[in-house]
């Protein structure tokens, strides 16, 4: 059965056409990316969407009466059950917005729409490093910090939708910004929240005449990315390689408290712990022998995303299963 994926990012949107097999795998057909960054606006990334997926099931000569099912993997809040975006803060202007009727009524397909953290969740739980556990916690771990709780081999969405928001919790009275919260858990450890703390930290190095491959001059500061910054400290970049200890430090902290609550079997972060596992894991670490329960952190196994970057694809794909399977 063929199934198609949106994949709604603060950085990019992706169409997936999947194809679900009689042993609940699925293999991806094809895909369409295409930069937020371009068409931030719902209004207009939307239709892009729509755009793209009529383009893939056109190129692959696919009717749409043979789609079993959309699915929709977006950053939260949202309202999962009415299929509305609320209001994401890594995608601003997209407030209230009624996808899954909009899509629904457009094409008259089954759709469903899921938290990203949840929808990662789900792929990791199924196709990747979570095969065979009950009690597992998938962190984002990108563009923000959310969570996708499997608690007793069941999805678990809270009171009314808001379970896994771990990004909002605070670990310092201060510190970059992320979530709307100075000092939070999606502020020390998410793509934007390293970006500050790295124009922080090398404006404060600038000053000392510490030397670093992050910059030359004050006008360097303002310019200094997430990805440069992975990119000097593997290249031995002294301060490059101090941003991510700061990182990796919160990173324990954060995962000690969700260690000391949900008691998981393992923990998979995303994004960039995949990529930049090594910078991080020493003060992970240390950070977690420091504070986490003993008997619970020795149970707990903490991992990088088994799907690696197809699991955003993969992720909406599981939503659109998933649904199909409840309906």
């Amino acid at each position: 059965m063929d199934l198609v994926g949106f994949d709604i990012g603060g950085t990019k949107c992706t169409v997936i056409l999947g194809a679900l097999d009689g042993n609940d795998g699925i293999t991806i057909v094809d895909k369409q990316v295409i930069l937020t960054s371009r068409y931030p606006a719902p209004g207009e990334m939307i239709p892009r969407m729509q755009g793209a997926m009529e383009d893939i099931l056109r190129k692959h000569g696919i009717d749409r009466s043979s789609v079993g099912s959309i699915g929709i993997s977006c950053g939260g809040p949202l309202d999962s059950r009415r299929g509305v975006i609320l209001s994401p803060p890594n995608l601003p202007g997209w407030d209230n917005v009624h996808i899954v009727d909009d899509l629904y009524s457009l094409y008259g397909i089954r759709t469903g729409l899921q938290n990203d953290a949840n929808a990662c969740a789900l792929a990791e739980w199924k196709f990747g490093a979570g095969r065979g556990f009950s009690n597992l916690v998938f962190l984002t771990f990108g563009t923000g910090m959310g969570a996708g709780l499997i608690l007793n081999g069941t999805l678990y969405e809270g009171t009314n939708d808001n379970a896994g928001e771990v990004g909002h919790i605070r670990l310092e009275d201060d510190g970059p910004v992320g979530y709307g919260k100075a000092g939070s858990f999606e502020g020390f450890c998410s793509g934007g929240g390293i970006m500050q703390l790295a124009r922080t930290m090398a404006a404060e190095a600038l000053k000392l005449n510490r030397k670093s491959l992050l910059f030359n001059n004050p006008g360097d500061i303002d310019k200094i990315t997430t990805l440069g910054v992975a990119e000097s400290a593997n290249a031995g970049d002294a301060l490059a390689k101090e941003i991510f200890q700061v990182c990796g430090r919160y990173l324990g902290r954060g995962l000690s408290v969700l260690i000391d609550i949900l008691n998981p079997e393992i923990i998979i972060l995303g994004s960039i712990y995949v990529r930049a596992a090594a910078l991080l894991q020493p003060a992970l670490s240390e950070s977690l022998e420091r504070e986490a329960l003993s008997l619970s952190r020795k149970v707990c196994r903490i991992v990088p995303a088994g799907l690696g970057e197809s699991i955003g694809d993969y992720a909406a794909l599981s939503v659109a299963a998933n649904f199909l399977k409840k309906k």
